[in-house]
């Protein structure tokens, strides 16, 4: 009897398995490095912040940290949970949080996360629970920056090289799964973490399959093989079946995202303002919106999110005017005997991408612009074309903050290796904005000068702003527990039930 109940218990200790997917390897399990959205989103199942949004999306609460608040305009201190274990079973305490800092500000690492820490003077450990942060001056995101993962001292204190690191696909983090198996092109699989501080997550296991083509993980979808997953508007106005809709929820709303055309600002070619007011004047976005997303999209007019308060409303979608590009080129210096040349290149993680790049091509070779279009793998596009801004033009997109940071996109700063500056923008005045804009907490003195910011990145135009589509996940029936929120569905997810 007892050898059957043993057994019994091996067979079902993991019996419940939530099925997702990616569309590719992920680069780096370390939160401090996960720079590709497919580590991002496995590393935060591993790890914690001190801090974390809560499900509105619209007010910061504590995740290691209990207890929050500025002991005056330039100290913030954390009152950290105490009995909090990593995975392998050894206390978290504020020697982790110095330690993870101490890595971000160091030359050991390239992380585009560093830049939120610049502000930072000084992290003084208290005791076991309890750390300040001293700021050099006031910082409007000096608390948001502490939602970075932290990372355990004494697994890493002796890394010699973080960036190369073992840790980075064996993982040890505080979060409610861990990492149990990691296959190369075929399946990540964590499990959950019995001692997790919030309570065992319901569900045993989640399985990341990892699969490149976006049809293969639609018709995965439609099948029942995944339980959550992401579709396309053309998807969901043409391909799903009453079945479809008797087996999953769907859950729509405007993404915290927006996708942009980049020129490669290093490139003579792109130098020239006329030539990227040209290709912006020749350029439909209410075709492609119209074309792509049905009423799932809306036309992007600038870096900011619309719900964000640095959104200018004030300016508008370029208006379509092929005589004014051929005018702008011609002053450039090309013609038909000289016509202006471009690649664009792009990745088939989504099944629009490679879509819109069609159109914009079809688009621009009516005022006889010549646009060659180059469409790779995710992994390989991020490798071998954006990080080492090897290109002409990228299309591609960014994850929003509800609190926008400038700083990263489009300072000086960050036109370096690991910078998100990926197009090389260099703009003296709007640096000076950033810059004076860090020390401001007043949000509306903020608002104004992100404002001001807005319109001088449309006006330069280093990216052609494009759409900004609808999030639409759709979830397996068999899921119970899932809470919609304006933060989306994941807020609550250790407590799903399959």
């Amino acid at each position: 009897m007892r050898i059957f109940f043993l057994v019994f218990l091996t067979l079902n200790l993991y019996a419940s398995t939530l099925h997702l997917a990616t569309s590719s390897n992920p680069a780096r399990l370390n939160p401090i490095l996960a720079t590709d959205s497919g580590s991002a989103d496995i590393s935060e199942h591993i790890f914690n912040g001190l801090l974390k949004y809560d499900k509105d999306a619209q007010t910061i609460i504590g995740d290691l940290a209990k207890k929050f608040y500025f002991e005056n305009d330039k100290t913030l201190v954390f009152e950290l949970r105490e009995g909090v274990k990593w995975h392998d079973g050894v206390e978290f305490t504020s020697q982790d949080v110095l330690f993870t800092y101490k890595v971000l500000i160091s030359d050991k690492i390239s992380s585009p996360y560093s830049s939120g820490f610049r502000f930072v003077k000084e992290v003084e450990t208290v005791n076991k629970y309890k750390l300040k942060v001293h700021y050099k001056k006031p910082y409007f995101k000096a608390v948001e920056t502490w939602m970075m993962g932290i990372i355990p001292k004494h697994i890493l204190k002796d890394e010699k090289n973080l960036m190369n690191s073992k840790f980075n696909t064996n993982p040890i983090g505080t979060g409610p799964y861990k990492l149990h198996q990691l296959e190369h092109s075929k399946n990540i699989i964590l499990r959950a973490n019995e001692d997790y501080f919030e309570g065992r997550p319901k569900i045993d296991e989640i399985s990341y399959h990892v699969i490149a083509d976006p049809m293969t993980r639609f018709l995965m979808l439609k099948s029942g093989q995944l339980d959550v997953g992401g579709i396309e508007s053309m998807q969901y106005e043409r391909q799903l079946t009453p079945e479809f809709f008797d087996m999953f929820d769907i859950y729509e709303k405007i993404s915290l995202s927006y996708a942009y055309l980049g020129f490669n600002l290093r490139r003579d070619k792109f130098k020239d303002p006329r030539v990227r007011e040209a290709l912006s004047s020749a350029i439909d976005r209410e075709e492609i919106v119209k074309i792509l997303f049905f009423k799932h999209a809306e036309v992007c007019t600038g870096p900011f999110h619309p719900s964000s308060i640095a959104y200018n409303k004030d300016v508008k979608v370029p208006k379509k005017d092929l005589q004014k590009a051929k005018k702008l080129l011609e002053e450039a210096g090309y013609d038909e005997s000289n016509p202006f040349t471009f690649e664009i290149v792009t990745s088939n993680s989504s099944a629009i991408r490679p879509y819109a790049v069609q159109i914009i091509q079809y688009q621009l070779k009516k005022i006889g612009v010549i646009v060659n279009l180059r469409v790779m793998e995710w992994q390989a596009f991020l490798n071998m074309v954006v990080f080492p801004k090897k290109f002409d033009s990228i299309l591609l997109g960014w994850n929003l903050s509800p609190a926008p940071d400038p700083y990263m996109l489009w300072h000086s700063d960050n036109d370096t290796k690991g910078g998100f500056n990926i197009v090389g923008y260099h703009n003296e005045k709007m640096d000076r904005l950033i810059e004076e804009s860090q020390s401001i907490v007043d949000k509306n003195k903020l608002s104004k000068m992100w404002k001001k910011m807005f319109k001088i990145i449309v006006d330069d135009n280093p990216y052609l702003f494009l759409y900004i589509p609808n999030s639409i996940t759709v979830i397996n029936k068999n899921i119970k527990n899932v809470e919609n929120s304006p933060s989306g569905i994941w807020h609550n997810y250790i407590k799903w039930e399959k």
